[in-house]
């Protein structure tokens, strides 16, 4: 899911970004609709039970989380947008405690903590001076806009239970995500900036749809089916950490004490909420 950065920050130069994140999830519907047409066929009943939950999770997962990063990234930096984005597992702990009152314990909250303390220090470089001269603009609503969404999506994804596989649950979610996208990606056309179909668009388009697409959802998919959505929520820490390794396979940054101790910090945070979650068991 971290190569998403990748995409944010080289694939926006080349493509606007609500068509990335349109043409990325009509890309995906695509695919796995070649793999999953005839037993969606033979499921339509069940479909249509499922639809309205199907389409808010499209928009919230893939139109909400699909475009919003990449307009945040226009108007505020990589530093802010990591800050923000770790708000999500936060409003994960908060929405599934109000909600569906999941029990939040000392331990979980340790590991929040020591994940928090591993993210600041990684996108802050460890120096306290780059934290207080963050500067936050209309980017940064956007972001907290993507952070909300993911966490809705990701409670309820996991609490509606459905009668379909994930494959072809997730088929459908990324076809509405495209519907949902669909209406603004025609205004950002007419009114904002046009795509140009070129070598750039399909490469990042592709990519945007395999990696941080089909490969990332499926798998986060599965992992709240035995984790749980808080648990799995706190995953969303790592996704600072390989985006900070990220920048420097494919931008060149250095690797610095920092990045080694905000990695520890994050993998003890994780470890400890997945512990108790084996305890429980």
């Amino acid at each position: 899911m971290a190569s998403n950065l990748v995409v944010a920050r080289g694939g926006v130069e080349y493509v606007p970004p609500i068509s990335l994140a349109f043409w990325r999830w009509t890309i995906v519907f695509s695919i796995l609709l070649f793999f999953n047409f005839q037993t969606l066929v033979n499921k339509t009943k069940i479909i249509k039970k499922e639809i309205k939950k199907l389409f808010f999770l499209g928009a919230m997962g893939c139109g909400v989380c699909g475009a919003f990063p990449f307009l945040a990234g226009q108007t505020t930096t990589i530093v802010n947008m990591g800050i923000i984005y770790t708000s999500s597992p936060i409003f994960i702990i908060l929405i599934s405690y109000l909600f569906f009152k999941e029990k939040f314990t000392s331990i979980k909250f340790l590991g929040l903590v020591l994940c928090l303390l591993g993210v600041i220090i990684i996108i802050t470089k460890a120096d306290l001076e780059i934290l207080l001269s963050l500067r936050f603009t209309t980017g940064d609503l956007w972001m907290l806009g993507a952070s909300i969404g993911w966490a809705l999506y990701s409670i309820y994804l996991f609490n509606w239970k459905s009668n379909l596989s994930v494959f072809e649950r997730f088929t459908l979610i990324s076809l509405f995500g495209a519907v949902s996208l669909f209406p603004f990606y025609v205004a950002e056309e007419m009114y904002l900036s046009s795509t140009e179909f070129n070598r750039n668009f399909f490469i990042w388009t592709f990519f945007a749809a395999i990696s941080p697409g089909i490969i990332a959802f499926s798998l986060y998919t599965y992992a709240q089916k035995y984790l749980g959505a808080t648990t799995t929520g706190f995953t969303l820490y790592l996704f600072t950490v390989y985006g900070a390794f990220y920048g420097i396979v494919f931008f060149n940054e250095n690797l610095e004490i920092y990045h080694y101790v905000s990695t520890i910090l994050v993998f003890l945070g994780i470890y400890l909420v997945k512990k108790i979650k084996n305890e429980k068991k």
